[in-house]
Parts: C-alpha cells; structure tokens; sequence
C-alpha cells in the first residue's frame, strides 16, 4: 500500500528525530525496501549525535562502523563537557526549581535567574539543551530547555526556538498531558507573533503535522483535533494551502468520535473541496456513503481502509474503533432510507457473516443505540423512528454560528489591520 502512504509527506514537516519512529515503522511493515530505508535512516543519522543508533543500523545492514565513529564520540563528550561548564552556574538554580522542599517558589527563582546570570548563560544552555537533544539524551536536554523557557521573554528571537525544542522532546519521551500543554503554548504564540504570512502558514503546517502525534495518543485529543484543524480558519486555511493529506487524520477523528458526528457534514464540505488535490480510501469512504450514497463503493473503500490504516503510524491505534464506527456509519444510513431490511443484506454491506451481523444488531439494541427490533423468523430488522433531538439541533446550530462567527471575526480583523496599514497608523483615531 505504498501508494497510500503518507510517511514520505509527513517528515517533510516533521524534526528528524520524529521521523525515527515513522521509519522504523515501515521497517515493520516491509511497505518499502528494507535495505533502502535502512540506508537512509544511516544518512539522516549522519546529521544528528546518535551514535549508538548509527552502529545499530551499520550492523543490521551487516556493515562495519564507519572508520570516524569513535572519533567522532570522543568529539562530542568533549564539546558536552565544555558546555556544561559555561552552564555551571544555572546548575544551582535548576536544583532549586527541582526541590520540592524549597521555600521559594518558581517565580522569584524565575527572577533571580534573570538579573544574576548574564544573557549568555541562557544562551549557552539552550546550545547545550540542543546538542543533548541532537545525541538523543531528551530528558537532560528538557531540564536545560525549561530553564530557558522560565528565563527568556516572548520576544527574544531564540524564544521560539525553545517553544518547538521542548514540544519535540515532550513527545518523544511520550509525556502527552504536558506536550498538549506546549502545544497549545506553541500555537498561541505563532497567532499572535508578528511572521509575514508565508512564514506564518508554514509554521502553522508544521504544528498541524506536529499535533497529530499528540491527538492521537491524548484522551481529549479526537475533539481537539476537530476544533483544531476544522474550526479555526486559520488552520483549515493551512491544510487546504500546504497540506490536504492531513484530512485523512481528521476525517478519521470525526468517525471514530461518535459525539461529534454534527461535524460531518462541513467535513465532508472541505473533502469535496479538496477532492482534486487529495483522495484515499478514508475521505472516499465518506464521499461514497454520504454523497454519493453509494453503499456497495463504501463497503468496498472500508477495506481498503484497513489496509491503510493499518500502515500509517499515526492512527494505527485507532483501527478497531474506525471500523465499528464506520460500519455504524453505513448502517445508520441504510436504515434512514429502509425501514425494514433483511439481516443477509446488511451482513453484506457491513463486511460481515449473518450471523455476526445479527449479534452485532443485537449489541446495538442493547446497549441502547438504535431503536430497532429484529424479526428471527423472517431474518429482518425493523426500524423505528429516530427523530432529531431538540438538544442535537440546538448544539449544531450552536457550532455553525460560532464558526461563522469565527470567520466574520478574522475578516474584519484582516480589512482593519490592511486600512491602518495604508493610512500609515497603528492605531484607531476616536473623532
């Protein structure tokens, strides 16, 4: 399925670092050639300190260390050593930060830290956070990093740097909560910073990439996402412009994230816009059973979403999920236009046996989700009404004009901001 895959577009905006688990889940899927793949994680490796990695991947290629390996190791403990003695001095101060028993609390450590050290202090630290960072040691690279993000201000030009560098390192050590954290640090920051609009649109394409890493594996995340990439226009903007291969990544969180199906219906918008630049079997899925409401192409592309999904690292844990959500997807609509419908042909739009059908009918009835009866003797199953609740039309009225809300909001902002530009003004006149 390497005509699917996304891995190649994914590392584009991504940190090497981050690619490393791309990559070696590729080795597991044999997708590509693994003396190939082998090869180039060896190549991205030449431009990082990992040089335990390099042997491994030189010997699983059945290949010598390279002749510099170990010169090259002797160079960077002596580069290590060299900065963490221009670092000394912070060494007292992150002990403070670290001790739970002490009587100060961060912010006038914070304070200290910024009138006794000189600026290049800071600096040497966030040089030494990122050479750790670039031997692969994160956690050390972390303490350095946190005492650089307490001690610089927003407006230092080194300060977003230190933004990406911990949000790098808190999902490589898997530390979700606290990455969410930066993240949203991270994005505040990027809407508000002062960047021309192209560098702006590329910071925000590889926070998208970057975020996908964290929703996935955050329990908020699938709603976050949603709200993420789908309602901020600014956002969706980026998507549609730099990266529509992320609609997999939320067409994929809207289906498995049952209390956010009112979000399908601009979903589906956006797939349809987009649909002459970015096609797979998961946005097709949706075209087919929502738009076309073709039933037998949609069972067709659910198959082929297996596969896909089975083979992309980002939502590979979401495979048993997607498909009871998307068979429940094609099911309720079957039953919107049938009222009584035979168990052999839903087993056979739904992928499955008779008699797993009926079971899984069943379980739907039990547990309270579809107001149906099933009739044994004649193999049917009979719908029952299943009106719209008040409260459901309430909250997608609810969601349509906040976005719209959203949107007219930006759009005056933007027409303010070109009038006072060419007025030569920063400011508004009061008449």
């Amino acid at each position: 399925m390497a005509k699917f895959d996304l891995t190649s577009k994914n590392c584009q905006y991504l940190d090497r670092h981050l690619t490393f688990p791309l990559l070696e889940f590729l080795l597991q899927k044999n997708v590509y050639d693994q003396t190939s793949l082998l090869k180039f994680i060896l190549e991205t490796l030449g431009k990082t300190n990992m040089l335990d990695y390099t042997n491994d991947i030189c010997q699983r290629l059945d290949k010598n260390q390279p002749d510099d390996l170990e010169q090259r190791r002797e160079n960077v403990l002596v580069t290590l050593k060299e900065l963490q003695t221009e670092v000394a001095p912070l060494m007292k101060c992150m002990e403070e930060l670290k001790n739970p028993d002490s009587s100060k609390d961060h912010k006038s450590v914070i304070l200290a830290l910024q009138q006794t050290l000189d600026y290049d202090i800071i600096l040497s630290a966030q040089k030494l956070a990122k050479y750790l960072y670039e031997c692969g040691n994160y956690y050390d690279s972390l303490s350095y990093l946190y005492v650089c993000m307490l001690a610089m201000e927003p407006s230092d030009k080194n300060y977003l740097g230190v933004l990406w560098g911990k949000l790098a390192v808190e999902i490589l050590t898997l530390n979700w909560p606290t990455a969410l954290e930066d993240l949203t640090r991270l994005r505040d920051f990027i809407d508000n910073y002062n960047f021309s609009p192209i560098q702006v649109l590329q910071q925000r394409a590889w926070l998208i990439h970057w975020s996908v890493l964290i929703f996935f594996n955050h329990a908020k995340g699938r709603d976050l996402i949603i709200d993420m990439f789908l309602y901020k226009p600014q956002y969706l903007n980026a998507i549609q412009t730099m990266c529509p291969h992320i609609l997999r990544y939320l067409a994929t969180a809207v289906i498995i994230n049952r209390g956010r199906r009112n979000a399908l219906k601009d979903l589906i918008k956006v797939i349809q816009q987009e649909s002459y630049t970015y096609r797979d079997p998961i946005t097709e899925f949706l075209e087919h059973l929502y738009v076309n409401f073709d039933f037998e192409a949609a069972r067709k592309k659910l198959n082929e979403c297996q596969t896909v999904i089975s083979n992309d690292f980002f939502i590979i844990g979401c495979l048993a999920e997607f498909i009871e959500n998307a068979r429940l997807m094609i099911f309720e609509t079957f039953c919107r236009i049938h009222q009584c419908i035979t168990i052999g042909m839903l087993a056979d739009k739904l992928n499955m046996k008779p008699d797993e059908a009926e079971c899984w009918i069943v379980n739907l009835i039990r547990n309270a989700r579809l107001d149906a009866k099933i009739d044994s003797k004649l193999g049917h199953v009979v719908m029952g009404t299943q009106p719209l609740s008040p409260y459901q039309q309430l909250v997608e009225k609810i969601d349509s004009l906040s976005v719209r809300s959203e949107t007219l909001t930006l759009l005056v902002e933007r027409k303010h901001k070109a009038k006072t530009q060419e007025s030569g003004e920063g400011h508004w006149k009061y008449y």
